[in-house]
């Protein structure tokens, strides 16, 4: 069974840095292409930023420059870098992945429907 777990979130000040944690479990991990979303309340599920199985990596356009996404294979898990934080990037932040026999290119791969697996989420609140 596949399992993601998330973690790293937490209260910050704007301009301040978090780095989010997505461990993976039960899934062939170094061949599929995750993602992270984030969901503010009363607002829809957005895409962030992405990676292929490729290593080929994409980032919506307010995160450009700011937030990074990486893979440690050997650990099983995805990492999100989040600096220069803005009071904008508060939101329920999740790990989603889904096998690589249906990745979709990195510059489809903030569309939520590209993802089987997700996680349960980890809170980031930024304050001004």
């Amino acid at each position: 069974q596949v399992q993601l777990v998330e973690s790293g979130g937490g209260s910050v000040q704007a301009g301040g840095s978090l780095r989010l944690s997505c461990a993976a479990s039960g899934y062939h991990y170094s061949t599929n292409c995750m993602g992270w979303f984030r969901q503010a309340p009363g607002k829809e599920r957005e895409g962030v930023a992405c990676i292929h199985s490729d290593g080929s990596t994409n980032y919506t356009d307010s995160v450009k420059g700011r937030f990074t996404i990486t893979k440690n294979n050997a650990k099983d898990t995805l990492y999100l870098q989040m600096n220069s934080l803005k009071p904008e990037d508060t939101a329920m932040y999740y790990c989603a992945a889904v096998d690589y026999w249906a990745c979709l290119p990195a510059r489809f791969g903030l569309s939520l429907g590209g993802y089987v697996y997700w996680g349960q989420g980890t809170q980031v609140t930024v304050s001004s």
